[in-house]
């Protein structure tokens, strides 16, 4: 084996200037004695916990889910440093443990086997004590960010799964009492749209007026009754996703981050997932409108950048009616504009934004829109 140690003695500090706050334990691997306890007492005077292998195997067997790092010798015998590499790749569990191969083998075809294997950085024996701080410290930071990442998708996920599969036993056992009865229908969709207003007060109203404005539009576009009737009952449920969202980022006061508007983003895709998949002609309508109701006439909106007539007519009448009310409307992050204001940026908008023939409709009859706003103007405010 190469010793570890440079030819001067290599000074290991006996304690931190600031000791660090957050310990992370470090796994090293060397068959070599005096090269394994200099690596862990340089790594301990870092404010790191360390364990010790003396061997490919041993390191196999003593890795666990708390290991944050493992420092790992290149030629050991029996199971040499590529091979536990190789090993530690294979368990998904580990896809993302940062991995440093400690070696004096410094030949282009032994780094490459060694990327191969999954390493991630390498350090030359004899190492550098600030070498060794610095890619140890930038691997954790890395592995840190990492973690915290799957925890956050893991959450939303979970999230997700609950909320969805508590809505979808709602609507099955609703629907097999009450099957035969279009009232109850329609009353299980009122319910599960209504299910929102345990997270945000202003959204029952929101919900009740969206559909009288959809409905309004759909006589002057026109739709057939039927169609007008659907829509009347589907378009409430265009927001039913962000049930799937983190109260954190729905209810945040300020401005989100670019990373929250992602995921605010995503309530599109779960709206549609939750309510996909149904016999109901109202629920299937209400899966199209939650996916597309953000899309935009110039194909520069979310989820999937449709454009013209690509996008559902329900949606593009939806997304008419959520913009007049959401703008209208007093929310936790900014008040209400007036309604000629509101015209305005809408008229601005035409044929990018807004499908213009929609938008034409409802500039059109802007008395009867105004007629169900004021009438439903202060449903939250007596709810609360």
């Amino acid at each position: 084996m190469l010793n570890l140690v440079a030819e001067r003695p290599v000074a290991v500090p006996q304690q931190e200037t600031e000791p660090a706050t957050d310990r992370k334990r470090v796994l090293v691997v060397d068959d070599d004695r005096d090269g394994r306890r200099t690596l862990a007492r340089v790594l301990r005077s870092f404010g790191h916990d360390v364990e010790t292998a003396r061997d490919g195997l041993e390191g196999i067997a003593k890795l666990d889910r708390d290991i944050d790092l493992v420092l790992l010798d290149a030629a050991m015998p029996g199971m040499d440093g590529y091979a536990v590499a190789a090993r530690i790749r294979g368990d998904h569990a580990y896809g993302d443990l940062p991995i440093i191969m400690v070696t004096g083998l410094n030949g282009r075809e032994d780094r490459l086997r060694a990327v191969e294997v999954g390493v991630n950085d390498f350090i030359a024996k004899p190492f550098d004590i600030t070498e060794l701080r610095l890619r140890s410290t930038w691997l954790l930071k890395m592995k840190e960010a990492t973690d915290a990442l799957k925890r956050h998708r893991a959450e939303l996920e979970e999230t997700v799964a609950e909320r969805t599969v508590a809505l979808r036993s709602a609507l099955e056992e609703t629907a097999t009492a009450h099957r035969d009865t279009k009232a109850a229908h329609l009353d299980t969709i009122r319910r599960l749209v209504l299910a929102a207003e345990y997270k945000d007060r202003d959204t029952a109203a929101h919900i009740e007026r969206i559909g009288l404005y959809c409905e309004c539009l759909g006589r002057q576009l026109p739709l057939s009754p039927r169609d007008i009737e659907v829509i009347r009952h589907a378009s409430p449920m265009h927001d039913v996703g962000k049930l799937g969202i983190p109260d954190a980022i729905l209810l945040k006061p300020g401005k989100l981050t670019a990373a929250e508007w992602e995921v605010m983003k995503e309530h599109t895709i779960i709206g549609a997932h939750i309510l996909s998949g149904s016999p109901s002609e109202l629920l299937r309508a209400g899966a199209v409108i939650a996916l597309c109701h953000h899309e935009w006439w110039d194909g520069s909106g979310y989820p999937h950048g449709l454009a013209g007539d690509e996008i559902p007519l329900f949606a593009r009448i939806c997304a008419v009616a959520d913009y007049f009310d959401a703008v209208t409307t007093d929310r936790a992050y900014r008040k209400a504009l007036a309604n000629h204001t509101v015209y305005e940026m809408m008229a601005a908008a035409r044929g990018t934004h807004f499908d213009p023939k929609v938008l034409d409709g409802f500039m059109n009859h802007r008395a009867e829109i105004e007629t169900v706003q004021a009438a439903h103007r202060n449903r939250a405010t007596e709810r609360s």
